[in-house]
């Protein structure tokens, strides 16, 4: 008897336990199909408040009349210091102006033309053949180029850091605008005179085929022999060329160089500098970017002010249109660059310039 009443215990106990085990799995079930319904709501929740961020970004565009998208093609003459800086700004400045209007600009890649006018002009065909709503070409050839590839459609062109779009024949075009940086070339040679006010003969060192050099030139002969300074002048088209110039004006005693925003000479600026510094001769240029790599001084714009400006009014060009818009925007200068590490090695005093305007001390980089 009592051992049928354990066996009928032990049952009831596994019953029991049987029981509690299936309630117990019947409770884990709920509680994860719970959690996926949470989760799912979650992520619900998650793309609904993207796709309503979405259209706000899509609703604020909407208002403000403009599109989702723009494209636009940023096109460099070439690989160089100066060009490279603005290049950057554009970019920079590109995206800051998609961010605050909640649209996209799509800017790809930014193209070189190195230098060569038919890849300049395949890269502006195709720009074109692929609808952009811009173009901004970086240097007088490229610009140059670019215009002519957008005659038929007018599509926007807005260049930059041509330093004398008149001579460039750039201006009186209905499509085309861009920024300048003109030099003052009578205030760069008086930067010279003033640190060494015995100078007796000035080499001229520029390139035939930059349109950037015509006028600065000019300007510096009518300087020179307004002062009875005597002046050599050596040109040259190809890096190899502006080497061999150099070494001619090295050759020919010249107590100074000066050459303006040409970027043929530029390209070889980190070679020939060291030329001028072991014949003691200061380089007078035209950018900063030729001082910080190796040149002496100059007295010029900001470059990354220069990139700013150019997208701010290639997105005007964009969004508004061209109406009102001038056929180019001057950049201020004044700002006087030196490298310091060329100073030491000509034993060279520039704290004459302090008195002349904003001075920035640099030193060489090979960019």
């Amino acid at each position: 008897m009592k051992k049928e009443m354990v066996k009928k215990v032990f049952a009831c106990g596994m019953s029991a336990a049987m029981v509690f085990a299936m309630a117990a799995c019947g409770g884990s079930s709920e509680t994860t199909a719970a959690a996926a319904d949470t989760t799912a709501a979650a992520a619900d929740t998650t793309a609904a408040a993207d796709t309503t961020a979405a259209a706000a970004d899509t609703t604020a565009a909407a208002e403000t009349g403009l599109k989702d998208t723009y494209k636009v093609a940023v096109v460099k003459q070439m690989d160089h210091a100066s060009l490279d800086e603005i290049a950057d700004a554009i970019v920079a400045e590109l995206d800051k102006l998609a961010e605050e209007n909640g649209i996209t600009i799509d800017y790809g890649q930014v193209y070189s033309g190195q230098g060569d006018q038919s890849i300049l002009m395949q890269i502006g065909d195709q720009a074109i053949s692929d609808g952009v709503d811009a173009i901004i070409p970086i240097a007088t050839l490229a610009a140059q180029v670019m215009t002519s590839c957008a005659e038929e459609t007018k599509t926007p062109v807005v260049f930059a850091a041509i330093s004398d779009p008149e001579e460039a024949d750039l201006v009186g075009i209905d499509y085309v605008t861009g920024t300048s940086d003109a030099l003052n070339t009578d205030f760069i040679l008086d930067m010279m005179l003033a640190q060494n006010p015995d100078v007796q003969k000035v080499g001229l060192l520029y390139s035939l085929s930059e349109p950037n050099s015509t006028t600065p030139i000019a300007e510096a002969k009518a300087y020179l022999d307004a002062k009875n300074i005597e002046y050599v002048e050596a040109t040259a088209n190809t890096n190899d060329e502006v080497i061999s110039a150099a070494s001619v004006l090295a050759s020919e005693g010249v107590d100074a160089v000066f050459t303006p925003t040409d970027n043929i000479i530029m390209a070889a600026e980190t070679t020939i500098a060291q030329t001028f510094a072991e014949a003691g001769i200061p380089h007078y240029t035209g950018a900063d970017s030729f001082v910080r790599n190796g040149a002496f001084t100059t007295c010029g714009v900001n470059y990354t002010d220069l990139g700013t400006k150019t997208a701010d009014l290639a997105f005007e060009a964009m969004t508004k249109g061209m109406d009102g818009m001038e056929d180019f925007y001057k950049m201020d200068g004044g700002i006087i660059t030196v490298n310091t590490e060329t100073a030491a090695e000509l034993k060279i005093d520039y704290s004459v310039f302090a008195d002349m305007g904003e001075l920035v001390e640099v030193t060489t980089t090979e960019d």
